[in-house]
């Protein structure tokens, strides 16, 4: 499995995630010539793309989904209620190939499954996303704008391979920072960020052995930095992990997870709460 952070960041999200022949896009918030570009830099056409899934709806996740959509045919997933609030957009436009999930349903592609989990982030219909390798088994959690480290976000993290985790702000910079209060409050509240400390406990405490790295994301521009996100998770997480961190402004080189040496046989059953397929009209099969 290969990943790519193509911008991460209040000023756009953008993740490519290739698993064998399948690609997939995560995320709209840069432009569909950077995305183009960037890709096409690390030997990707974005007319490959199988399929572009949406997390939720604020604008640094969302900025370029209509005209990406419309310019390169990728057809979008996304949740209805997402789909309600990006359409009232004006750049969004017409969207004419969509796929609705409910949050907490599973994405089915030939190989691939990609598990949506319901985030306690302040937006309408927020999801994060664990992208498995059917044949390998290999797991890849996908977990931004998170709110806060909600009940049932552990029993995820235990059996990834590598995560790209939102590590937004450095307490002390953002309590003594220039954001106003309200501000303040919103990022570190139950609907705002995690905190560096916040994303490398939640590493270091619910990983498991077979996690490979760690790329940390969506960092502040004004209330943190590269250099203490890095230290903060490299101090918690064992020296076996790689630790590494997605560029707010441009691409990143692509992090790639090996398939595990022993796969596990994983079971059927569903977790209560967060993924749903009891019968099959819940389960999404796309071709």
């Amino acid at each position: 499995m290969e990943v790519i952070s193509l911008q991460s960041g209040s000023s756009g999200n953008c993740v490519f995630v290739r698993i064998g022949q399948k690609r997939l896009l995560f995320d709209a918030g840069i432009s569909g010539r950077k995305t183009q570009s960037r890709l096409a830099l690390h030997g990707h056409d974005v007319h490959d793309v199988d399929a572009l899934v949406i997390s939720h709806d604020h604008s640094d996740h969302i900025a370029a989904l209509g005209p990406l959509h419309r310019r390169f045919g990728l057809p979008v997933y996304l949740t209805r209620p997402t789909h309600r609030v990006v359409s009232k957009k004006p750049r969004t436009g017409e969207l004419s190939d969509v796929r609705h999930f409910q949050a907490g349903q599973t994405l089915e592609f030939p190989g691939v499954t990609v598990h949506t989990i319901p985030t306690a982030h302040d937006a309408v219909d927020g999801v994060c996303f664990v992208v498995e390798d059917l044949e390998s088994g290999t797991r890849f959690g996908l977990m931004m704008d998170l709110g806060h480290c909600f009940r049932g976000l552990s029993d995820w993290i235990g059996d990834l391979d590598a995560i790209m985790i939102e590590s937004n702000y450095d307490l002390p910079m953002l309590r003594d920072g220039f954001y106003p209060r309200h501000l303040k409050e919103r990022i570190h509240g139950k609907g705002g960020h995690l905190s560096n400390d916040d994303a490398s406990k939640l590493v270091r405490d619910h990983a498991g052995q077979r996690l490979q790295w760690v790329c940390l994301a969506h960092l502040s521009d004004e209330n943190n930095t590269p250099e203490l996100a890095v230290k903060t998770c490299r101090a918690q997480v064992p020296a076996s992990v790689q630790v590494h961190c997605a560029d707010r402004y441009d691409t990143t080189e692509p992090m790639l997870i090996r398939s595990p040496k022993i796969l596990a046989k994983r079971s059927s059953s569903t977790k209560p709460g967060v993924r749903i397929q009891k019968a099959a009209s819940e389960q999404f099969l796309f071709s």
